[in-house]
């Protein structure tokens, strides 16, 4: 005779086979994006967790509106294509006091006006960074580049000049989820054509010639240095 207190096989395979909710989930789900250095997916926490993706999407619109409820500190935000914690926007101060205080690996005055430039730009060469910058890019391309801010995107179809993009990680060190979130800072800045536009013209113009030189020019074209005498009615 079977013991009354043994659990009955079918009852334990009904409860493993019976669907996790989003409250069942949203534990797991947590701990899984405060491990992660980059946005999670809601595909990648449903194959982690072995749940629909119906079911993740649904937990996380649960924790987001559980922290605004709550006023936490944080909050779930989705950025591009993942999801990831953030601190709330009326905590910057504080936050950026405790990051910035003896930080040593600021980027540069000169690489956040390139990243700017690229960012509403884009796909732009070196050369269009330079000429709406006025200065040579060179060291801070490859300073934002080693950064994994920027990324070559491909040579340009018309000058064959390698062309430059922001990256997924410019995004989500923005907050933003993408570009067209950018603010609307665009017509402050130069139009790259315009500004070639412009360029062109000046180095156009002819540089005055010195009064001396001048003269010097005119007399030179009345007596050449061909040695053949003059036919006019003047000569002697």
């Amino acid at each position: 005779m079977a013991d009354d207190n043994e659990l009955d096989p079918s009852d334990e395979t009904a409860e493993q086979a019976a669907p996790r909710t989003a409250a069942d989930i949203s534990g797991p789900v947590e701990a899984l994006l405060l491990l992660a250095e980059e946005p999670v997916t809601e595909t990648s926490l449903a194959t982690t967790l072995n749940v629909p993706v119906s079911v993740v999407a649904d937990c996380l619109a649960e924790l987001v509106q559980f922290y605004d409820q709550t006023g936490r500190g944080f909050e779930l935000r989705r950025v591009g294509e993942g999801w990831r914690y953030y601190t709330r926007a009326e905590h910057a101060d504080v936050v950026a006091a405790s990051v910035l205080e003896g930080q040593q690996s600021r980027l540069s005055q000169a690489a956040l006006e390139t990243l700017a430039v690229v960012a509403y730009q884009q796909p732009i060469s070196r050369g269009r960074i330079s000429a709406v910058r006025g200065v040579n890019v060179d060291g801070v391309i490859r300073t934002l580049l080693s950064r994994g801010l920027l990324e070559e995107a491909g040579p340009d179809q018309e000058t064959g000049a390698m062309v430059f993009r922001t990256t997924s990680y410019f995004l989500e060190r923005m907050g933003m989820r993408s570009l067209d979130e950018l603010p609307e800072l665009a017509p402050h800045l130069p139009d790259v054509e315009e500004l070639e536009a412009e360029l062109g013209q000046l180095a156009a113009v002819p540089q005055p010639a010195d009064t001396d030189d001048a003269a010097h020019a005119t007399t030179s074209s009345d007596h050449p240095d061909d040695p053949t005498p003059s036919r006019s009615g003047d000569d002697q």
